[in-house]
């Protein structure tokens, strides 16, 4: 039972701690109240209100519009209206995320409210994943791994023209293409994914380069989707590296290297591990495999990420596997990567529940390699 009151302001896409809170998925801002005695409140506009009523999990849904009704005659702003609706409730003083919009929250004050502003996590309840939780993870990860396996099925069939560029149902495979083909087999299990990463030689090298134009043979092709599932909210991620043809024997180097780095993570993966020992452990052993985290002729290379992060209603979400503690329960990433100028980037990426002993691995799509 709280012993403050608690407020959220906004939609969805921005806070999915009020989806967390209400089990909602609304475009449009609305506000999210928790009394000190626990008690919790959604304040939404008509066009959201009967929905919210049938489908929500807050104790009571207020029509915007009827309270606006009960404010003196004349135009109010939302704030002051939020105010009123507040103070009527019992609230007046009230805890808010570090991330509250600062215009409303300078005239929730002017309106006599006193805020609190605390650190993430909002909910910290959100570390620790339910069993629901995890299945909706799990459903977002399958549909991830169908569009992995589309990637998987191109790239098979592509073929290598003399000049290495890969080419496929008689035009050049590009990563504009390969990409669309990977998200729509997403949509096609019911998740979205947006900004697939598909990058092949050199802007491998880039962790977060979406890539561009034509695919070559015997390069690194980094695969990283993360799909959010259309009805639970719930995000999958995961990433693979492959090469159409065959590898040249510095980038199977690189890519053992990143194989073992992951395997002596998840051996120190547990309940209670300091997360940031572990990850400055393997840069370490990097380092000592002949791969420095450095910056070269003004490019980062070697190990220059962290091992992985929390997933859930947010794609990065809380907690970093950089912590000193790894709580029990929480669904984390493990995806080292090595980044070599002139080599290529290799990336690995499984998804993983913390447990006492060892992970539970909800990810289950192969580590594909050379595809002939």
């Amino acid at each position: 039972m709280p012993r403050v009151a608690r407020l959220l302001v906004g939609n969805t896409d921005r806070v999915p701690d009020l989806t967390y809170a209400t089990g909602l998925f609304v475009p449009d801002d609305f506000a999210w109240f928790q009394t000190a005695s626990g008690k919790s409140f959604a304040l939404l506009g008509p066009l959201e209100i009967d929905r919210a009523r049938r489908t929500s999990r807050v104790d009571q849904c207020l029509d915007l519009s009827a309270e606006e009704k009960r404010m003196p005659e004349g135009k109010h702003p939302y704030p002051k209206t939020l105010a009123n609706v507040l103070r009527r409730h019992g609230v007046r003083s009230v805890e808010i995320p570090c991330t509250f919009p600062i215009g409303l929250a300078h005239s929730l004050t002017q309106a006599g409210l006193k805020l609190q502003s605390i650190p993430e996590p909002f909910f910290p309840k959100r570390l620790r994943k339910s069993p629901a939780e995890i299945c909706h993870i799990i459903q977002a990860i399958r549909a991830a791994e169908h569009g992995l396996a589309r990637a998987i099925e191109i790239l098979r069939s592509s073929k290598i023209r003399r000049d290495k560029v890969l080419s496929w149902a008689g035009s050049t495979l590009t990563s504009e293409r390969l990409r669309t083909e990977m998200e729509i087999a997403c949509l096609r299990h019911g998740s979205l994914a947006k900004d697939t990463i598909v990058s092949g030689g050199k802007q491998a090298c880039d962790p977060h380069e979406r890539g561009s134009g034509p695919l070559r043979a015997h390069q690194a092709i980094i695969l990283d989707i993360f799909p959010r599932h259309t009805v639970t909210g719930y995000f999958g991620d995961i990433t693979r590296t492959v090469v159409k043809g065959r590898a040249p024997d510095n980038l199977r180097h690189l890519r053992n290297t990143v194989i073992q780095g992951q395997k002596k993570v998840l051996q120190q993966t547990r309940a209670g591990a300091n997360g940031l020992r572990i990850q400055d452990s393997l840069r370490h052993w990097f380092h000592h495999q002949g791969y420095p985290t450095e910056i070269k002729k003004g490019r980062w290379n070697g190990f220059f990420h962290g091992v992985g992060h929390g997933l859930g209603l947010e794609i990065h979400e809380a907690p970093r596997f950089s912590v000193p503690y790894l709580p029990k329960g929480t669904v984390i990433t493990v995806e080292p990567g090595l980044y070599v100028q002139g080599i290529g980037g290799v990336r690995i990426e499984d998804v993983v529940v913390v447990r006492d002993g060892t992970p539970q691995r909800l990810t289950r799509f192969p580590d594909f390699w050379e595809i002939r």
